[in-house]
């Protein structure tokens, strides 16, 4: 057994059989592609559309024996608001589904969510968004796939040895809880500042596979988010993100920027996207997309400076974002904006 396996190997039992560690929290590099993760109160927060459909892939570890996979589905849509009024308020509803799997051991979780949010424009200017949500949890392992060291011979792993261990797959579930609030400002069609922060696990429920006591800790999240119109052709939107979770830190900061490829007269907006971000102390993320019509799609590459770098020859994670937005039963082009911001 090679050096890197073993040590993928000892990452993974540790998780596995210790009732007290702690497993990988779903993150995505574009955290603001997945917006019901990042905040509920995000859900249906669009100034031109009136729903949205999206989905997220993330492939991580690629270059070790076993890699995390992380997929993502979400949709969310407006409930009532008047496009006709100075001030306009309405209600989200959203329902997301997350699925991340890595290992050997096939270690899986399976999060089922559904989210509300009201947003509600205080002034011409300004807008505060509230919101919850609630979700089913489940992981599993398969024991069955897993070496332990009581397999261990002297001179190899004898998978034939009994592990001592649990055996086949064994499941757990809880249920969690979380919220947020955003407040935007946005002074003109130029101009789009978004401040927002949330909490997730608030019920600090139990996850184990050994009937333990140990406790999935508060996840705090805090976002910035900035539009800022450049002119008729390049919007420029740079954005920070932070979430803490017992000792780890995530930090995210860059920015996207969109330059429009439409003619004056093309029905459909056509945007490239190119962008750049950091996740601190970690990795170099570089972001390239289209925009077309309702449809967007987005990928980008993690390269990793960290010290995990050796590990995984430094190439970090692929991911990818495709999301739809659409108006209820209009065109977009003949419907006016929510608000007077640019489009967020």
């Amino acid at each position: 057994m090679d050096l890197k396996r073993l040590y993928i190997y000892i990452v993974f039992i540790l998780f596995a059989t210790i009732p007290n560690s702690y497993g990988q929290s779903i993150h995505f590099s574009q955290y603001y592609n997945a917006p019901l993760l990042e905040n509920p109160a995000n859900t249906a927060l669009m100034s031109e559309s009136d729903y949205r459909l999206g989905l997220n892939f993330r492939n991580q570890w690629a270059a070790v024996p076993v890699p995390y996979n992380t997929f993502s589905g979400f949709t969310d849509f407006k409930v009532g608001g008047n496009r006709d009024n100075t001030k306009n308020n309405w209600l989200g509803i959203g329902f997301s589904v997350f699925n991340d799997k890595a290992g050997d051991g096939n270690l899986s979780l399976l999060q089922i969510q559904g989210s509300l949010a009201y947003h509600l424009q205080l002034s011409e200017f300004t807008m505060i968004s509230v919101g919850f949500s609630g979700a089913k949890v489940s992981r599993s392992v398969n024991y069955d796939m897993l070496i332990f060291d009581a397999q261990w011979d002297g001179a190899t792993f004898d998978r034939t040895l009994p592990t001592g261990e649990k055996v086949g797959v064994v499941q757990t579930s809880y249920s969690t809880i979380g919220s947020g609030i955003n407040f935007a400002w946005f002074p003109n069609e130029f101009v789009y500042i978004k401040l927002g922060g949330g909490v997730a696990n608030i019920n600090q429920p139990t996850e184990s596979f050994y009937a333990g006591t140990n406790k999935i800790n508060y996840r705090p999240t805090g976002n910035l988010d900035m539009l800022f119109n450049l002119g008729p052709v390049v919007t420029l939107n740079p954005s920070i993100f932070y979430a803490t979770q017992n000792a780890a830190t995530e930090i995210i900061a860059g920015s996207l920027v969109r330059t429009n490829l439409s003619g004056e007269h093309d029905e459909k907006l056509t945007q490239l996207i190119l962008g750049g971000y950091m996740r601190m102390g970690d990795a170099v993320i570089g972001v390239a997309g289209f925009q077309w019509g309702n449809v967007q799609f987005m990928a980008n590459y993690d390269f990793t400076i960290s010290t995990l770098a050796p590990y995984n020859a430094a190439y970090g994670a692929l991911e990818m974002s495709l999301i739809y937005t659409g108006i209820y039963g209009k065109s977009r082009d003949k419907v006016k904006k929510s608000l007077i911001c640019p489009r967020f």
